[in-house]
């Protein structure tokens, strides 16, 4: 398995079966060069064997090496991001919910979903893009989203990439994130407002926008319910002193960008 490997795999199941209307956005801002992904981002829970050490693990068996730490404290979430060696390769960031610190309720869900997978289905890459690996009731999705979306989305959706991300700085019809947003809202689609339209700023290294979730089929126990599922970002790096692109991630902006999957 190469990452040029990994990523089309995750990119396929992204566009299939979490976010069909990004094929769309790509082929919007496709220009004479293939877009470049800046980053992708995955969710899982804090509880062996799905938490974000086994999400990673396949990432540094392809070379890729911790590089950021973040906290979400209202959203009771910690997160890492995990750079490539060859600047080409997307960045990765990868999440988890501290299920310790919810309510019993949504504990006793989480852990009856986790009860139903052994650690060999975690065993080599192809788990990252096979979906959802328990059986879930819409009435427990229900539960889980009144304290937590990100709960809800991973417990309904399982495994796969939340979002792919082109990078601007790429762009040449367009110079500024907002730029984008604008040429995306003229096309019909919807952009995260939360934080406002565009999170961060140059001052801060790095501006991010992103579209809302697309609503997606999902099959639970009582059957088939339409849901948001993943969405697409669009980043801009602005350079450091050393002339060098910012290569991480700024927690406030990354706190809204979760919210492009809110119901």
């Amino acid at each position: 398995m190469t990452p040029e490997a990994l990523f089309h795999s995750l990119w396929g199941d992204y566009i299939d079966r979490l976010c069909p209307s990004a094929r769309n956005v790509h082929q919007l801002l496709q220009e004479d060069e293939a877009l470049i992904n800046d980053h992708i981002a995955l969710r899982t829970f804090n509880i062996a064997p799905v938490n974000l050490a086994t999400l990673a693990k396949p990432f540094i068996e392809l070379g890729y090496r911790e590089a950021g730490d973040y906290l979400f404290e209202s959203k009771k979430l910690v997160a890492k991001h995990f750079e490539h060696p060859d600047p080409k390769q997307p960045k990765v960031f990868i999440s988890e919910l501290k299920v310790d610190e919810c309510s019993e309720t949504l504990q006793g869900i989480v852990k009856g979903l986790i009860t139903q997978v052994a650690e060999t289905d975690f065993s080599d890459s192809r788990f990252l893009y096979q979906g959802r690996p328990w059986q879930l009731s819409y009435e427990q999705y229900a539960l889980l989203s009144k304290e937590s979306e990100y709960a809800a989305w991973l417990a309904a959706h399982g495994y796969g990439a939340n979002h792919f991300t082109v990078s601007v700085n790429q762009l040449n019809q367009f110079e500024q994130v907002q730029q984008v947003n604008d040429y995306l809202k003229l096309n019909g689609f919807d952009i995260n407002q939360s934080g406002g339209e565009v999170k961060g700023s140059p001052e801060v290294l790095l501006e991010q926008s992103s579209t809302m979730a697309d609503k997606v089929e999902v099959i639970f126990s009582e059957g088939t319910k339409v849901i948001p599922g993943g969405f697409y970002e669009f980043a801009k790096r602005y350079a450091m002193t050393d002339g060098e692109l910012y290569p991480g991630f700024v927690a406030a902006s990354a706190d809204k960008i979760f919210e492009s999957t809110d119901s």
